[in-house]
């Protein structure tokens, strides 16, 4: 048994040159594929949505995984009673708008998916009420030592949260919600380095 489990390591690190396929022999792994360059999204959708779906420019969100696309539809011209059914007519306009154009969205997302490497989702706003369709839910692995692990777990254990992953999000969230301000300065200022790294001398 000794022998055949010799054998066995053998042949695995003969298969894969000494390490697994899905690690870069390296600390830390293979890092993936960079995704092509996204810059050009809003202007490639605002250009490629057919005309009539929104009443302006639709907002197009990327990272590194996905290309959410949100618009608003033309408002509800209807009375209502009160509030609530006009909202309940904003839900039901937006669900019209995703089961009517779903067959030409989802073409558009395979060209878009093509063109920039990454997921595209859907969603759509109308008065009060905005819906995200079948939106990508990304793992993200990260290591955390025992007072960032005590957090979560108070999380859970308040019931806030259901496991550590969903307390960690929601942790996210907060964050995202309370420095929303910051973190758009944060994102201009990177945008602006990349425009300064694209303007620097070609070196190759």
């Amino acid at each position: 048994m000794a022998m055949n489990a010799r054998f066995i390591r053998t042949a695995r690190g003969r298969r894969w040159g000494g390490q697994p396929p899905w690690t870069g022999g390296g600390r830390g792994g293979r890092r993936p594929p960079e995704a092509p360059s996204a810059d050009d999204a809003n202007a490639w959708f605002t250009g490629r949505l057919p005309e009539g779906w929104f009443t302006t420019a639709p907002e197009v969100s990327v990272d590194r995984e996905e290309i959410l696309v949100v618009g608003e539809l033309p408002a509800l011209d209807d009375d209502f009673a009160d509030d609530a059914a006009r909202a309940a007519a904003e839900s039901g306009r937006i669900a019209r708008f995703r089961e009517e154009t779903r067959e030409e969205r989802i073409e558009i997302a395979r060209q878009a998916e093509h063109r920039y490497g990454r997921k595209v989702s859907w969603g759509a706003r109308l008065g009060g009420a905005e819906e995200l369709f079948t939106t990508l839910s990304a793992p993200v692995m990260t290591r955390l030592r025992q007072p960032e692990r005590m957090v979560l777990d108070t999380l859970v254990d308040a019931g806030i949260a259901r496991s550590r992953s969903e307390a960690l999000a929601w942790a996210v969230r907060l964050v995202g919600e309370h420095t929303e301000e910051w973190l758009t300065e944060l994102r201009e200022a990177l945008a602006k380095v990349d425009d300064l790294r694209a303007q620097g001398p070609d070196l190759t």
